[in-house]
């Protein structure tokens, strides 16, 4: 019998993602394979959390940078993460996963408003909870919200799902052939290197809860599951000693 080693998870999904190949929007194919992965963890009986990203419609700070408000522009990022989350559960409810979303920006016609134990007793009942509208306040990413609301609901994990690297490396492996994978880091290892898994916030957050972080790739089959299941893929991200300049522990 297969045995999940968490019991509460939070998985942060990028907007990019679920563009897919079209690199914009949303791409029917992804959501839906996204949409299976996410119903075999639930299978399991694994309380499964999501906060999505936006990028694949609209990104806060790219917008500040054409000239609109920064502000603006991120309340603007915060609903393009709504709709992902609706076209995510719709996804999910046809799967037979029953799926709720509740949003940091009330709007009541299409989602719940967040409410901290409302969605632990969701979770507790089985049913899947996606976090969007980011934290409901500029200037904070959608990774920081992931590791605000695992925090908050006492999550086990936040497994960060990408969709064009399997892990963290010490540079961008699309564009240097010697960067090297990292089985393993520490929150710390994320401040000093300057990694660019996620940002500083997000990071110090997670380390003064001691939250985990599993990296992996979305892209291949039953990641999500394997992950639960304790198989070490990607790259683990946890308390302990900081790599030195040579690249080992201290």
């Amino acid at each position: 019998m297969e045995r999940p080693v968490y019991r509460r998870v939070v998985l942060k999904l990028s907007g990019e993602a679920l563009a897919g190949s079209k690199g914009f929007g949303l791409e029917a194919s992804v959501l839906s394979d996204v949409a299976r992965q996410i119903q075999s963890v639930h299978a399991l009986g694994v309380e499964v959390a999501i906060v999505v990203g936006g990028g694949n419609i609209w990104r806060g700070i790219s917008g500040s940078r054409e000239g609109i408000d920064r502000a603006t522009s991120d309340y603007m990022g915060m609903l393009a993460t709504v709709m992902n989350a609706l076209a995510l559960q719709d996804a999910l409810e046809r799967l037979g996963v029953p799926t709720r979303v509740q949003t940091s920006i009330e709007m009541r016609q299409v989602a719940e408003p967040y409410i901290r134990r409302r969605a632990i007793r969701h979770l507790e009942k089985g049913r899947a909870v996606i976090f969007a509208a980011g934290t409901g306040n500029p200037y904070f990413s959608t990774d920081t919200t992931a590791a605000l609301r695992a925090a908050e609901i006492e999550a086990d994990v936040i497994l960060m799902a990408k969709n064009k690297v399997n892990g963290v490396y010490s540079a961008d492996p699309l564009i240097h052939a010697d960067a090297r994978k990292y089985d393993e880091l520490t929150y710390l290892d994320l401040l000093n290197l300057g990694l660019g898994v996620m940002d500083a916030t997000a990071s110090s957050l997670c380390m003064d809860n001691n939250i985990p972080i599993v990296v992996f790739s979305i892209l291949e089959p039953d990641n999500i599951k394997r992950v639960v299941l304790g198989e070490k893929i990607g790259t683990t991200i946890k308390g302990g000693p900081s790599l030195n300049e040579s690249g080992s522990r201290a």
